[in-house]
Formats: structure tokens, sequence, C-alpha cells
């Protein structure tokens, strides 16, 4: 069953509450009239709005204040009535059976939604489960509506997928260069959320990718440039919080420099203060100067910074010693996801959260063992480790962002509201739009490009399928041979996977054979895999080959000379993967260029194509 929009009234429900609640629900009514003109507005309409949430704080338990800290993941399509699996799940790991459960039991100021927790079958049920988590948090003693957030960075990540609409990842959006573009898709993909019950977004990803081995960051960042990286992530918060959503930079202190990733080990930053200040500063200093409202912190160490070497999500002197004092950040701090390794390399499961509160954080998000946190913060908070004063001054930032992202004036969606906004016609063709605007020709020997569909018709498609990052359609193999079709020429799709062995190369040469062209999608191509090779026997054969990188664009160094053209995407979503064969085709002039440099194979240190590479015709 899906939880639906009901006809009762915000009002009538909260009033029904006993006691305190009741006393809340006049506090929290009368807050949300401060914001009927805007969504973004702040807080300063009507009469003050801090004291209307001060006394929402004050009506709190100790139990509820530290349930406000949390946001977590619940398994189920809806906050109720879950499938059995996902109770089971949810019994398990978190000791519920619901989010309404979870709701109750730890008074969770936010939940997170994922695609492999079962949250975001399609809109429709996102919506209803969504409005079925705001009816839980409004049915508390206190009545507090949820903030529900998501990773809808567009690109390789992303929970909410088709038919949503789905736009180039940053790194594309980076060889764009157009602000206008990256603000569009921000306004386009927060209405969307919004429309669907989420009014948190973790992104855009406000890091600098400098170092091109990076393997937990990469096309995520919008490239290696910090000016035009802080353009970008300015842009996109602009175009989110001015359609009523919260953005969120991350990861502070800059994540744009590591070899180790995050969620399975503790990566170092090697940067002086000095590089600090030139390389990773500047993208939260512009999307601090653009407004936002929340910003994630990294499970790095970074010494030049805190000589302790403590995480920088459990660091004072980097969250409130740099972003709090020297960048005058005022708006919540979040830290990434507390069940990556990072941050639990040191400390125990029990004390992260405490160290964290310590250091500055305000929302502590999605912690391995929530009963575990929890009672660890309790524990910290009896000993006097950590005021109540100090709890306050976190949740009032919390709510405060809750009242003006809307949701104390109506924290509920509608159906009628999925189907005017999600993925509707003028929508996925801006994001085609945007999407052509991005795609990079790298090379293209003797003109190969465009294909020519009379001279170069019969195109055979091979290549890395990875799984779909973000519930399109896939796998890119099939994606781009029907995008090929669709122009008229006749192409076939032959998986070859990431690892391609010797069968699946020897079947490729064999399709190749009578082909006028192939064109073959490379996923982190290095020098010695079998990527490589298979790229290696295509070019033997003579049949005029074209490289598509479906994800980093140093894949273009480690190609053979004898490849005919070369194509970064970006990204294997089907967005930029049509766009590419549109290129490809000579439907749209390549427009992108390169937001990183490409190193040479041989030396890292040396540039093969620099930024602002890229090819036209």
């Amino acid at each position: 069953m899906h939880e639906r929009k009901t006809g009762t009234s915000r009002r009538t429900l909260l009033a029904a509450t006993a006691g305190a609640a009741a006393a809340t629900a006049t506090a929290v009514t009368s807050a949300g009239t401060a914001h009927a003109s805007s969504p973004d507005n702040g807080l300063g309409h009507g009469h003050d709005p801090a004291d209307r949430l001060r006394r929402i704080v004050s009506l709190m338990s100790i139990e509820e204040k530290i349930g406000q800290l949390f946001v977590m993941r619940v398994y189920g399509h809806s906050a109720t009535e879950p499938d059995q699996a996902d109770i089971d799940a949810n019994l398990k790991e978190i000791g519920v059976r619901t989010a309404a459960e979870l709701i109750s039991t730890y008074h969770v100021g936010g939940i997170i939604y994922f695609a492999w927790a079962h949250n975001t079958r399609d809109p429709h049920q996102i919506a209803a489960l969504s409005n079925g988590i705001q009816r839980a948090g409004l049915a508390q003693r206190t009545p507090v509506p949820l903030l529900i957030s998501t990773d809808q960075e567009h690109g390789i990540v992303c929970r909410v997928g088709y038919p949503a609409t789905l736009f180039p990842g940053a790194m594309a959006i980076g060889a764009g260069g157009s602000t206008a573009d990256a603000k569009s898709l921000g306004r386009i993909a927060g209405a969307e959320l919004g429309a669907l019950g989420i009014r948190q977004n973790y992104s855009p990803d406000a890091d600098v990718n400098v170092n091109p081995a990076n393997p937990v960051i990469g096309v995520r960042s919008f490239g290696a440039d910090p000016a035009a990286v802080a353009r970008m992530v300015a842009a996109e918060v602009k175009g989110y919080q001015g359609a009523g959503i919260a953005a969120t930079a991350k990861h502070f202190p800059g994540h744009g420099d590591t070899s180790v990733d995050s969620h399975t080990g503790i990566p170092v930053i090697t940067h002086t203060r000095e590089e600090w200040e030139r390389l990773d500063a500047p993208p939260f200093k512009a999307a601090i100067a653009a407004g936002i409202d929340s910003i994630m912190t990294a499970h790095i160490q970074f010494p030049a910074l805190d000589p302790t070497n403590d995480p920088a999500t459990l660091s004072h002197p980097i969250l409130t010693g740099i972003l709090r004092d020297q960048l005058g950040f005022r708006g919540v701090i979040v830290t990434d996801s507390l069940g990556m390794q990072g941050v639990r390399d040191k400390y125990g499961d029990d004390r992260v959260p405490v160290l964290a509160l310590k250091a500055g954080v305000d929302q502590l998000l999605n912690p391995p063992s929530l009963e575990v946190a929890w009672k660890g913060v309790l524990a910290a908070v009896r000993s006097g480790e950590i005021t109540e004063q100090r709890l306050d001054e976190s949740i009032l930032r919390i709510l405060a962002l809750k009242e003006r992202r809307g949701l104390f004036r109506d924290p509920y969606v509608s159906d009628r509201g999925v189907d005017r906004t999600v993925g509707t016609r003028a929508h996925l063709a801006e994001a085609d739009r945007i999407a052509e605007n991005t795609t990079t020709v790298l090379v293209n020997r003797q003109r190969l490009l465009p294909l020519n569909r009379r001279t170069h018709k019969n195109v055979l498609v091979v290549g890395a399928d990875p799984a779909s990052p973000s519930g399109t359609t896939g796998p890119p193999t099939s994606v781009l041979a029907k995008a090929l079709t669709e122009l008229g020429f006749t192409a076939t799709a032959l998986s070859t996977g990431t690892a391609p062995s010797r069968a699946l190369i020897d079947a490729a040469v064999a399709a190749a054979q009578g082909k006028d062209a192939v064109v073959v999608g490379t996923y982190n191509m290095t020098a010695t895999n079998s990527q490589r090779t298979l790229v290696d026997a295509l070019v033997a054969t003579g049949v005029p080959v074209v490289a598509v990188a479906i994800r980093n664009p140093y894949d273009a160094a480690r190609l053979p000379d004898g490849v005919g053209a070369c194509v970064a995407a970006y990204s294997w979503t089907d967005v930029e993967l049509r766009a590419a064969v549109r290129v490809i085709a000579g439907r749209a002039r390549p427009r992108g260029k390169l937001p990183v440099p490409v190193p040479t194979a041989a030396d890292p240190a040396k540039e093969l194509y620099p930024i602002g590479y890229g090819l036209s015709y």
C-alpha cells in the first residue's frame, strides 16, 4: 500500500497530539507562516522565527534532542508497510521494523534515501514514502517534520533514477563550462527532488580533482581548476536552493587529492596550508558566499590543518576553527556516512558521534549502529562531556534549515505535483541540451569524425558494461548501439566487460570483420589491463576504431596510436552516452573542453592534453 497525501489538514493533525505536543503544534504552525511568500527568504518575516524554534527545542526531552541530530537509513518502500525482507533488514541493523517505528523510537531528525534500501522504486512511491515519514514525525510527542535527504549528484552517483530527469555529472558539466547550465541543472533537479519530498541533496561535490588516481572522486568533481570548480559549485547551489532544496557542498576540507577510498581506509592529504588555500578552499568559499545551507565533512587526515591527524569529521581545528571561524559558515555541518571505514579506524562507533559533535558537527549521518551511536551521545550528555546547550545549538540550526525549506509550512507532497514536475518532456529536453555541450573530442585522426552513415553505416559497439550508476536503462553498449541505430546506422552491441577474457576479445575481433567502424567503450583503462588488449586487437583488424571513455577521460592516454578517434563522455548514464553518439554522428558539434589535464601514460608529471583541450568540427 502506498501512503498518499490525505485530506486531513496539518493543523488538525498537530492539534490532535496531546500535552507538550499541542503547544509545539502552535509553534510549528506559526513558524510555517514565515515563508508563505518565498521558499528561500531566510527567517526574517513576521514574529521572530528563532524564538518559535527555540520554544520547540525547549519542549523536547534529551532523548528527542539527541534523535534530531541523526540522519538514518531505513529499508523499505513504505513508512509503515515495507516488504518482509526489508522488515527483516531493519530489525537486524536498526532494531525496528519500519521507518515509522524508527522515528517513534529514536526521534531521528532526518532519513536518507538509497536505491539499495528500496526507498526509490518510482516517483509516486517515493512521494508516498516521504508523506508517511512526515506523518510519523508529526505524530511524535513533540511534532517535528523530518529532513529527507539523498545523494543525487547526477552522473555516476544518483539514488533516484528513471523516469526522473538525469543530468550529466559534475566533470561533464565542468567540460561544458557553462554556469547557466549548472544552475539550470540545480533548478530542475531540485524541483524534481522537492516534488518527491526530498528537501536536502548531498550535492554539489566541491572537491578539486587534482589527482588522476583518485579512486573515490574523479568524475564526481567539476575539474582540476579551483576557480572553475568554484564557479560551477556556486551556480548549482543557486539552482538547487532557488528551487527550495538545501544544497550540500562536500567533502570539506577537500577530497580531491587522495589515492585512498575513504569508504575503506583513511586518506591523508599532504597539501600545505598555503596549497589548501589555493587548491581546496575556493569552491567551499564560493558555496558559502552563495548562501549554501549545509556542508558535508570528509573522513580524511589533513596534517597541515590539524596535526593530531584526527579525521576532518572529528577535527575541532578544521570544522570550528576553519569552517566556522575562518570561513564564517553558519549553516548545518553534516558528516559523511559514519559507516565508512575512514572515520572508524581510530575510535569506536560509540565515540565517533560524540567527537564529531565536539568538533562542530550538527547532523550525524548514517551510523553503522544507531543504537550504539545514540547511546554514546546520551552517555556524553549525562556525564557532562556534551552540554545540553551544545545540543541546542545544532538542533536550532537544523530546525532553521527545515523552516527555511518549507517543512514547517507544508511537509507533504502530492501525486499531482509529481506528475507535473518529475521527468517532464521539457526537463528531459534540457538535460539532453546540456549534455550536448559536454562531450569532448580528444582524438580525431584523418577526420574520422563525424562518422558518415553512408560510408560507415555498419557499426559494431563493444566494451565495458558497468552496472547502471543511476537507474538508467543501460547497459552502455546497448545504449550506444540503439542511439546509433536511431540516427540511421546499423549498429550491433557486444558486451566485453571491464576485464575482457581472451575468448571475448577473439569474439569482438571476429564480429568486427566486415564492419565499417567499431565503437569501443573504455572504463578506467590502464596500460596493462585487458581493455587495452581489446583495443589493440580491434585496431589490428584495420576497421576504424572510435574509443568512448565512459568514465575517466584519463583513458585517452592509454590508447594505442592506431585509434581513429577518442571521445570523453565522463559517465555511462544514458543522457551522456546519447549525447556522445550525436557528436560522433555529426548531429551535434563537439563543444566540451577538458576540465582536468590528462597526463601521459609514461610520466604523470607531463601533460598529454591540458585543461581546456578539445577538438571541434
